[in-house]
């Protein structure tokens, strides 16, 4: 009788944690989260090599770009000087990879640049000079949560690199495009 009463108390206590337990689908879908991978190619006829000094990856997450909180660093994992010139085609250099945000709207891309960039003519190197810009990229798109994003910032050399002659310098005014895949995980 004692065994009898053992067996229906554990077949009730299956029962009840079978009706509240939470399956894994169920803890997803509180999980509001995506995760972005950025890599960076190049566009480029020239024989000059142009290196760049990349020091973080960031997006725009507010409309108001005065909002101290209006652009998010997605954690760069691939910093310092890169000659991007040879970046081209399948060859790109992983930026971010595989970073974790909330699913939000994205208004921008933007490459952060330090001071050391420069482009090798004939075997000289010259400075280029950033002056103020800040090389970003409209992409306007909602991220969804459970999704992961392939963004590949392709920047066009020939139009981003031009020669000053009133300062007689090279400058760097970097063109970028975003292309963005989306894939559920």
């Amino acid at each position: 009788m004692k065994q009898f009463l053992i067996l229906k108390q554990f077949a009730y206590l299956v029962l009840v944690l079978s009706f509240t337990s939470c399956t894994r689908d169920n803890i997803d879908d509180v999980n509001n989260a995506t995760q972005i991978t950025v890599k960076l190619k190049s566009s480029n006829q020239s024989s000059s090599k142009v290196y760049l000094d990349i020091e973080d990856v960031q997006i725009k997450i507010s409309e108001n770009a005065e909002n101290s909180e209006a652009w998010l660093s997605l954690n760069t994992v691939n910093q310092g000087v890169f000659n991007v010139t040879d970046f081209k085609e399948d060859n790109t250099l992983l930026l971010v990879d595989d970073f974790e945000v909330e699913a939000t709207y994205v208004y921008e891309i933007r490459l952060v640049l330090g001071e050391n960039n420069f482009m090798n003519i004939n075997s000289v190197l010259h400075s280029l000079d950033l002056g103020n810009a800040k090389p970003s990229n409209l992409i306007e798109t909602q991220l969804n949560s459970k999704r992961r994003y392939d963004m590949v910032i392709d920047i066009d050399l020939g139009e981003s690199v031009s020669y000053n002659q009133e300062e007689n310098m090279m400058t760097l005014n970097p063109k970028l495009y975003t292309a963005i895949r989306q894939m559920e995980y």
